[in-house]
């Protein structure tokens, strides 16, 4: 049973699941069998996201390893080059380079480095690994970053790796952001995203393709999709309204929150700013109970398997072509390759 060509199966290896590396491998090796298009590892405060791809590379051989996402302030743009052609010669491949801005507190508390004009640095970081690919030499004059370093003793290098193409995947949410994912990337990494209000990131999204004469549909566009099948929704709901509440007030900083921001253009405004001013004065019980229902089933996928086939189908009908899917419904082992085999059958029925 495989998942058919044009829509395609995400999974995510993120913290390894747990610490279990061996359950997270197996898992991963289930998901290849079922006919899972690729893994994604995440990159936060934990484990980075290029070391567990580099050991799945060695134990898979068709599923797709995407980084989801490499921070382009913890690198910089010359080895997040590297390492992304490392990992694809590793992969024999079947390397997907993701990268994002992260977000002021990861990168100025963890990394030390200004969260300053981060698209500027999202679009020079893109174009120093495209050089790279393409087996230039890193000549680059741009505002955040500039190779060599002027004035100094360093000349402009080719990195040891044919050329190769590299799909590149931007994980994006402000407008602007989003204008250059249709421009530029091969992929999109969407989160706080609902098939009721696509237009809040596919109007940007289209903006950008038109002007590089391109469509929504060549791009893929892969859209984060937490799971969930049963018969308690109003239960289904109480325990995911603290992830969202922690989404709209923690996932930042009190002012910059890329995520709150994308439920406000979504129709929330009222109750993103509401649950963010509850979070961020430390009253996170009160902020998740805040949380409207809708907040919740809109851009998740939860309810009975009836329920959950219908919302798919919203999704696939708005133009996504690859549902990354949050599993953490079911502990990691049987459940989970069970659930993902469940949700491989309903896949096959979407119109």
């Amino acid at each position: 049973m495989t998942v058919r060509d044009k829509l395609k199966l995400s999974i995510s290896v993120g913290n390894y699941l747990g610490g279990n590396l061996e359950a997270a491998t197996d898992f991963v090796l289930g998901a290849e069998r079922l006919g899972i298009n690729s893994v994604w590892s995440g990159e936060a405060w934990g484990q980075d996201a290029a070391t567990i791809l580099a050991y799945l590379a060695a134990r898979t051989e068709r599923i797709k390893l995407g980084t989801g996402i490499f921070q382009i302030s913890a690198r910089a743009p010359s080895m997040t080059a590297m390492t992304a052609l490392s990992l694809n010669a590793l992969s024999e491949g079947r390397f997907l380079l993701g990268l994002g801005v992260s977000g002021p507190q990861v990168v100025e508390g963890l990394h030390g480095q200004p969260f300053k004009a981060p698209l500027t640095r999202l679009k020079e970081t893109m174009e120093i690994c495209d050089l790279a690919f393409a087996g230039g030499k890193l000549c680059y004059n741009g505002t955040a970053h500039t190779l060599p370093l002027p004035n100094g003793a360093g000349k402009a290098m080719r990195l040891g790796h044919k050329p190769v193409q590299i799909p590149i995947y931007l994980a994006t949410l402000g407008p602007n952001a989003l204008v250059y994912t249709g421009e530029r990337a091969d992929g999109w990494l969407g989160t706080s995203f609902s098939p009721d209000h696509a237009d809040a990131h596919f109007a940007y999204i289209k903006e950008g393709a038109k002007k590089a004469g391109r469509a929504l549909s060549d791009i893929d566009i892969g859209v984060a999709i937490r799971v969930e099948i049963g018969d308690d929704v109003p239960a289904m709901i109480e325990r995911r309204r603290q992830g969202v509440a922690f989404n709209m007030g923690g996932m930042g900083s009190a002012t910059t929150n890329f995520y709150n921001n994308a439920f406000q253009r979504a129709g929330y405004q009222e109750d993103a700013q509401a649950i963010r001013s509850l979070w961020v004065s430390g009253k996170h019980a009160e902020a998740a109970q805040r949380v409207p229902d809708e907040m919740v089933t809109e851009f998740q996928a939860i309810g009975t398997r009836d329920m959950v086939r219908a919302r798919l189908q919203k999704y696939k009908d708005v133009g996504v072509n690859t549902f990354r899917l949050g599993l953490d419904s079911a502990p990691i082992g049987k459940a989970r390759l069970d659930l993902l085999e469940n949700i491989v059958d309903l896949v096959a029925g979407l119109d």
